[in-house]
């Protein structure tokens, strides 16, 4: 659905009009398209004395085709800001992320990047696990200082994990990556057990060879993942109940796929996934379990046919479902894991409380599955989606979107690709030491942490 207060504040009269009525003025955010540059103008990149990730940082960025530079200077509009914060060993250091963004934060451009790189602070002790938590602190507040598209991030890279992260920088400093903001993201900290850390032959076609299975993607987010797995090289199969056959194949011809017609809350989902993949494969790297469902009432008014349904679809029959391919040998190296939360499971929603309560299970399953998968060479993460323009959310009142809509940094909501994006991005062969993540694709949503 249109957001037409979006279009109203980017009309002549809307930009005329809205400063002085001091409403908020929703950036247009600039998101990915085939042969663009990464940032529209140069990463700014500095490091705390001691710091162990500047050279690597600096390396990475220029593979990536981003320019480089390490002095500031007045008439520059910056694409990035990077900062590299894992020398800083005591509280009083803190003043060095100061000195370093204070001066260049009015030089941030139209949708530019904010990135700090840190030491994870359960993996340190003592005064600088007090200052390398504090900067998260620093983050989430920037994110919400910056304007026009801006977007702030933190990234714990854990000591022996510093060449690993070339795939979250290039992630986290594109287009792609443009209604995630805000967010912390661990590397290496869940452990990598037998994942392999391979750069792709090709950044533009990343998942090249893999087959994808996509739950849920008849239409909306589920659709807008297949296809941008399959853009991004991956054979992937769309999975929905056969109520919904007819979008289901127009998906996978649309995408090049297949479609294959299942209830996943099939007692027998679970060995049917593994016969197919099986039989017409061989394999199956990544799995994305997108398929979910809303019945909402307030718990006092909610039957417990609502309560069923929702828990499960959203969480018990994809924890069935993981149980099996685990226990099969159909996974190929490498596999990757990836769940849809919300931000409901994260701070709860009025009348949702069968969804909230799944959706924070998904959470759960990735903090207890993803240290037991890395053993294995797999990942599990998850994304945790805010307000995104589907057919679902058209639906619910004005009142309630709206509102909605607004209460992020970002000041609009986001899009189905956002999503697909970032899980792109976790699917990447290169983000084999992103495990254990459940990051918010919410335009730093005001509620929750």
């Amino acid at each position: 659905m249109a957001d037409k207060y979006q279009q109203f504040t980017n009309s002549s009269v809307g930009k005329f009009l809205a400063p002085k009525l001091g409403l908020p003025m929703p950036t247009p955010l600039r998101r990915h398209k085939p042969g663009q540059a990464p940032l529209d103008g140069p990463a700014l990149l500095g490091a705390a004395k001691g710091g162990r990730l500047e050279k690597t940082v600096a390396e990475q960025l220029n593979s990536a085709g981003i320019e480089v530079r390490t002095e500031a200077a007045d008439d520059v509009k910056y694409g990035a800001l990077v900062f590299d914060a894992t020398g800083i060993t005591d509280p009083a250091q803190l003043r060095e992320l100061y000195d370093f963004f204070h001066p260049v934060m009015r030089q941030v451009g139209y949708c530019g990047r904010v990135v700090v790189l840190a030491t994870p602070p359960e993996l340190t002790s003592g005064r600088q696990q007090v200052a390398q938590r504090a900067i998260e602190g620093f983050t989430r507040s920037v994110g919400k200082e910056l304007t026009k598209g801006a977007t702030s991030q933190l990234v714990y890279v854990a000591p022996g994990s510093e060449d690993a992260t070339e795939s979250t920088l290039r992630f986290l400093l594109s287009a792609k990556s443009a209604f995630v903001d805000g967010q912390v993201i661990r590397v290496g900290t869940a452990g990598t057990g037998g994942a392999k850390i391979t750069a792709p032959e090709s950044w533009e076609k990343p998942l090249d060879g893999k087959v994808a299975l996509v739950t849920g993607a008849s239409r909306g987010i589920g659709a807008a993942i297949a296809e941008v797995l399959a853009r991004d090289g991956a054979h992937v199969v769309v999975l929905d109940i056969p109520a919904q056959g007819a979008d289901l194949s127009s998906v996978a011809n649309k995408i090049g796929g297949s479609a294959l017609q299942l209830d996943i809350t099939a007692a027998d989902a679970g060995t049917k996934l593994v016969d197919y993949f099986t039989e017409r494969h061989g394999k199956l790297d990544i799995v994305v379990h997108n398929a979910g469902i809303t019945r909402d009432k307030k718990l006092a008014n909610m039957d417990d046919g609502r309560w069923n349904s929702v828990l499960t679809v959203n969480l018990l029959s994809q924890l069935a479902v993981n149980d099996t391919l685990l226990a099969s040998s159909v996974l190929g190296e490498n596999a990757r894991f990836i769940g849809v939360s919300s931000v409901a499971g994260v701070a709860g929603n009025l009348g949702q409380a069968n969804y909230g309560t799944s959706k924070a299970g998904v959470i759960g399953m990735v903090d207890s599955t993803a240290p037991a998968v890395a053993e294995k060479g797999h990942t599990f993460n998850a994304v945790a989606p805010g307000f995104i323009e589907t057919q679902m959310t058209a639906k619910i009142p004005a009142t309630i979107r709206e509102p909605a809509r607004r209460l992020s940094s970002l000041t609009q909501g986001g899009l189905p690709v956002d999503v697909a994006e970032t899980i792109a991005w976790y699917a990447n062969p290169a983000s084999a030491a992103v495990n254990g993540n459940v990051v918010r694709v919410c335009g730093q949503a005001l509620i929750g942490a």
